[in-house]
């Protein structure tokens, strides 16, 4: 069993910038409900299918797992909702931890947050000092919610 402990946090600042280079990410969803979520992805020239359970408190079951690229790339042109959400995604170590900064492209243009994995979820760490406000709780900010809900049309600001 894999778990997934993570917390997100949108930006205080641009000082992140220039710190990594981003990697282009597509994705998209082949099946979202309350129980899990089956996402597709690109990473690259690398596919990967992922199945996650429900997020409680921060922690959810997930399993990754390598598939061909071109049955990654038939799979978001076929099969995923629309729209495709695509973002660059910066990895930046800080204090022993890595931090992914999510800069996000196309319907979620102009969201940026950034996104810590932890072993356990009393796990302690420090805030770089980039780091704004914490939304782990907050679900318009789930990938696959913004699938559904992209940033573009929300309606209220950050």
């Amino acid at each position: 069993m894999a778990l997934e402990i993570e917390r997100k946090f949108l930006m205080k600042n641009e000082s992140w910038r220039g710190l990594a280079k981003g990697k282009h990410y597509r994705q998209g969803y082949l099946n979202q409900n309350k129980d899990a979520t089956v996402r597709v992805r690109t990473i690259g020239e690398e596919g990967y299918l992922t199945i996650k359970g429900p997020n409680e408190n921060g922690s959810r079951l997930e399993y990754e797992y390598t598939i061909p690229i071109r049955d990654a790339i038939e799979m978001l042109e076929k099969l995923s909702a629309s729209p495709i959400v695509e973002k660059l995604r910066h990895v930046i170590p800080y204090e022993g931890f890595i931090w992914e900064v999510d800069e996000f492209l196309g319907e979620n243009e102009g969201l940026i947050f950034a996104e810590i994995e932890l072993e356990h979820p009393g796990q302690q760490f420090s805030l770089p000092p980039w780091i704004g406000r914490e939304v782990t709780d907050d679900p318009r900010f789930y990938n696959s919610n913004l699938a559904r809900n992209p940033y573009k049309l929300w309606k209220e600001g950050l």
